[in-house]
């Protein structure tokens, strides 16, 4: 079995990454119920995680209208030290959660406990494919969708299954750390550089940039200077006469699928949407050091899945970097994955956030849609949609960026393309099978995602992101 992901207050982020993780917190482990004082804040850290075992219920909660103490699991309310984001994982990343589970937590502000939350229990779904290196990894674990339910400092939780609940299920509490200073929403933007050139030479990283943060921000130095927090929109002709003054080769980044080097820079298309404005990592506070290192890229775009984070839509857009930087943390050192699941994300206001690093223009091979992450990309809208509307700003936040960004590829946003299965999803390994060129998750495998209510408004996306590129 695998081993459970640990706490990583007071371990170095290269220890997390070099060990298969056993270890926990025992103060917030062993934590007095909510009677007692409360633990002693968490030191000023770049974000945090509480991982705490969960363990059989009693009698009192099966009251509550369970059904036996074996298919129950949880923990009773206690003090933890300040989260903002939970989630359970356990062993085995191939082993369902059949069940439900849900958590109530106490405010930091005024005291108040919450009711009891669903957390979506996720699955298989999401996830790298399963032949490549990172869905093989070691220290992959099954996991639950995270929920984002602002500053906290109590937990209970309750894992009601309705067959044998898989092993090693532990409770993860995510804070997000500092954030970078950046209101990405708001204010004037810098005005647009002009055209890039060809040049034989790499600018120079400033200094002050570690070498992970040199690095990511390398891949987008085409498009923004080195360390910004923004990759500023264009307007439809600068972004063709960009695209067709870019490099055309990638370096020395080895793609994964299929032993290809990473593919040199599209050419101009007739018709690609004009880039919209993009904080990057920088600007939404990654913690560079976390990931794994390097990049790994697919050999092209022809698809885009769309998603919801289903982590409830309890947050400010002004947050939306505290919740970024959350799932990333809960991604990596939770689920094990290699670094941010999706190459892309929508907060409710319609900001874009650059996602899994390797470079927005380029094509990175994600951990979104299980089974079809190969030649194609994952945008994930912050929030829930099952019953609640998108707003306008998310819908027309998908058409730019996939008016741009599947341009880059020549990629039709009204058509459809074909993507072979990586198996783990609802199609055997091999299978050839048919997408709308901006697709939803469920249409790859048997899940809500990305909900009803943001699944019905992708026709409106597919046509909006065509005018976007200047298609009749």
């Amino acid at each position: 079995m695998r081993a459970s992901l640990a706490s990583s207050i007071a371990v170095t982020c290269a220890a997390v990454l070099a060990l298969p993780v056993s270890l926990t917190e025992p103060a917030a482990a062993s934590a007095p119920p909510a009677a007692a004082s409360a633990l002693p804040p968490a030191p000023e850290l770049p974000g945090s995680t509480q991982s705490l075992p969960l363990e059989p219920l009693g009698a009192a909660t099966r009251a509550l209208g369970g059904t036996t103490a074996s298919g129950e699991q949880g923990l009773t309310r206690r003090d933890v030290r300040p989260f903002s984001l939970v989630g359970v994982v356990w062993d085995d990343p191939t082993a369902p959660l059949h069940g439900t589970v849900q958590v109530r937590t106490r405010s930091t502000g005024d005291g108040a406990w919450s009711a009891w939350q669903d957390v979506e229990t996720h699955n298989e779904e999401h996830g790298a494919d399963p032949d490549t290196k990172e869905g093989s990894a070691r220290a992959l674990r099954g996991s639950t969708a995270p929920l984002w339910v602002g500053d906290s400092d109590g937990v209970e939780i309750r894992v009601r299954g309705e067959e044998t609940l898989p092993a090693g299920l532990r409770l993860e509490l995510v804070a997000p750390g500092e954030d970078p200073g950046q209101d990405p929403g708001r204010g004037a933007e810098p005005e647009a550089p002009a055209p890039h050139t060809r040049s034989a030479t790499t600018p120079a990283a400033p200094a002050g940039l570690s070498a992970a943060q040199a690095a990511a921000s390398a891949v987008n130095a085409q498009l923004a200077p080195y360390g910004a927090a923004w990759i500023p929109a264009l307007s439809k002709e600068e972004t063709e006469l960009t695209v067709r003054n870019l490099p055309q080769t990638e370096g020395a980044e080895a793609a994964e699928t299929a032993g290809q080097a990473a593919p040199a820079a599209a050419a101009a298309k007739p018709y690609i949407g004009p880039r919209p404005k993009i904080i990057t990592r920088k600007g939404w506070g990654a913690d560079e050091s976390i990931r794994e290192k390097g990049f790994v890229y697919t050999s092209t775009i022809k698809a885009a899945f769309v998603h919801h984070s289903a982590t409830g839509n309890n947050y400010t857009c002004s947050k939306a970097p505290s919740v970024l930087r959350s799932i990333y943390r809960y991604h990596v050192l939770s689920s094990g994955w290699r670094d941010f699941g999706y190459n892309f994300a929508v907060d409710k206001c319609g900001n874009i956030y650059e996602g899994r690093a390797g470079g927005v223009a380029k094509p990175v091979l994600g951990a979104h849609t299980l089974g079809f992450n190969t030649n194609s990309m994952g945008i994930a809208v912050l929030g829930t949609f099952t019953k609640s509307n998108p707003p306008a700003a998310v819908v027309t936040a998908v058409a730019r960026l996939t008016a741009w960004k599947l341009g880059l590829h020549g990629v039709n946003p009204k058509g459809t393309s074909y993507l072979i299965s990586g198996g783990g999803n609802l199609y055997k390994k091999g299978t050839k099978v048919r997408f709308n060129s901006i697709a939803g998750h469920r249409d790859g495998f048997a899940t809500e995602c990305p909900g009803g209510r943001l699944y019905g408004k992708l026709g409106t996306a597919r046509t909006s992101s065509a005018k976007y590129q200047g298609r009749p």
